[in-house]
């Protein structure tokens, strides 16, 4: 099979991998070398069937052995199988990076005979481009669950960042659908790559000339739709994997339906907006202070389809409202819709000068559409707001219900992204009716249900608002 017709099938096969993202290394360039990183991270352009382009994004191998029902490389699916070499790989990242196609490399693999020679095969590649060729650009590479902890350990001194795919949020869903892996397999390899970045970090200080492991730590990336499991669930999993393997980031990838498997649910195209929310959720996990048990609780195990989970957060907890701006701690402008942290550090920052008002803080970036509902300035409230449970939860649905239906189709590939428009072809004058969500997002929710009748009052005052949107 010639060069190009092995690039076609690989990096097609690589589509499906969504952690893909560069940040935190500042592997400097080299006399003689080509390429460098710097801590800022690359910048990338994605395209619409989830390739990175600055990035050569492709597999070494979709050979697999492995018979995952929600993988297209499965070895029970009759596609076309490729194998790079090491030096093919070599000789694409080159030459792409001298005309200036790439910046590095986005580096996977499906299980090519066992774990560890396709490990084997991933540290030559990475081995030949940082001694032989003296490429100093980013990698990023795929650790195999399974391989021998001394080639990660090696692998993990020439790559940038590493990732082990957790794929699944549970055992059980593992050993349905994946029973060649193992979640003691995906964590293992975690807990070595984490140990042994704390031990790097130890070292470099000692070290005259500091030899860098996985210097833009590690990711992994979950599957969201292929099993039954609730919001609730992965973002608790992804909560404990930032806490206890140090993660810069999981990425979550909406199930693309492959495979026609019974025991994987029966979707037409990817939950998108499923993704979308989770992601969103994670943000605030990461940086706004937010616990997975409050952003959901077991009574509302799944995220809201019309509202942002900040939003959600707000209406479901009225009574830590309204802060009033000029004196609330930083931490509960955070908790405020509307409020992203650069805005809370610049109120902190201009209150300490004068007085905020509404005005003040929309100069400072806040998006008081949202906010206005939560807060007071000099003790009084946005013109207009009534500090009323049914007046806000009424506005913040029918402002998240307008938003959804002004949703366009949005490409991805061969699917188009979830729109609202897909759930109005039904009688539009019966605003109760069972339109079937789930078929479409896989929430498990009723979206007319929802917006009606998982509120507590307030439903007629809803539908006032609700019903011009629908017109």
């Amino acid at each position: 099979m010639d060069l190009i017709r092995k690039l076609h099938i690989l990096a097609d096969s690589a589509k499906y991998d969504v952690s893909c993202v560069s940040s935190g290394s500042s592997r400097e360039n080299t006399p003689g070398g080509i390429g460098s990183t710097f801590s800022g991270g690359i910048c990338h352009t994605f395209t619409t069937d989830g390739r990175c382009i600055s990035l050569l994004k492709i597999l070494l191998s979709n050979a697999c052995t492995y018979d995952c029902a929600y993988c297209i490389n499965r070895i029970s699916n009759d596609i076309p199988r490729a194998t790079f070499t090491p030096e093919e790989i070599v000789d694409l990242t080159i030459n792409f990076y001298r005309r200036n196609y790439i910046e590095g490399l986005f580096l996977s693999s499906a299980v090519l005979k066992n774990p560890d020679y396709t490990m084997e095969l991933i540290l030559k590649t990475i081995k030949l481009l940082r001694i032989e060729n003296r490429f100093n650009g980013y990698i990023h590479i795929k650790v195999i669950p399974g391989a021998d902890s001394r080639l990660i350990e090696e692998a993990g001194m020439y790559a940038d960042r590493m990732s082990v795919n957790i794929e699944l949020p549970s055992n059980a869903g593992l050993k349905m659908l994946a029973p060649q892996k193992s979640k003691e397999a995906i964590l293992g390899p975690m807990g070595y790559i984490r140990n042994k970045i704390l031990e790097n970090r130890d070292d470099i200080q000692r070290a005259k000339k500091p030899v860098y492991f996985a210097p833009a730590g590690q990711s992994t990336q979950l599957i969201v739709g292929a099993t039954s499991d609730n919001d609730i669930n992965i973002l608790k999993l992804s909560e404990a994997l930032y806490k206890q393997y140090n993660l810069k980031r999981v990425f979550y990838s909406a199930y693309v339906p492959v495979s026609n498997h019974p025991a994987l649910p029966k979707l037409t195209k990817p939950p998108l907006l499923r993704e979308h929310r989770l992601y969103q959720a994670d943000w605030l996990l990461r940086f706004y202070g937010f616990r997975a048990n409050e952003l959901l609780t077991n009574e509302h195990p799944n995220l809201n389809p019309i509202l942002d989970p900040k939003c959600d957060w707000a209406i479901r907890n009225l009574h830590h409202f309204p802060v009033e701006i000029n004196k609330c701690s930083y931490n509960m402008l955070l908790r405020v819709p509307g409020i992203g942290v650069k805005s809370a550090k610049r109120i902190i920052d201009a209150r300490k000068v004068s007085t905020l008002d509404f005005e003040d803080l929309k100069k400072l970036g806040v998006v008081l559409k949202r906010a206005q509902y939560f807060i007071t300035c000099k003790g009084k409230y946005y013109p207009g707001i009534k500090m009323n449970e049914d007046f806000i939860k009424g506005n913040i649905v029918a402002d998240g219900l307008k938003t959804l239906l002004k949703t366009k189709n949005i490409s991805y590939g061969d699917y188009e992204q979830v729109s609202i428009f897909d759930l109005l072809q039904g009688n539009k004058s019966d605003l109760g009716s069972c339109v079937n969500f789930n078929n479409t997002i896989s929430i498990g929710v009723d979206i007319w249900k929802y917006v009606y009748d998982s509120l507590t009052s307030g439903r007629e005052s809803i539908k006032k608002q609700l019903k011009p949107l629908l017109s």
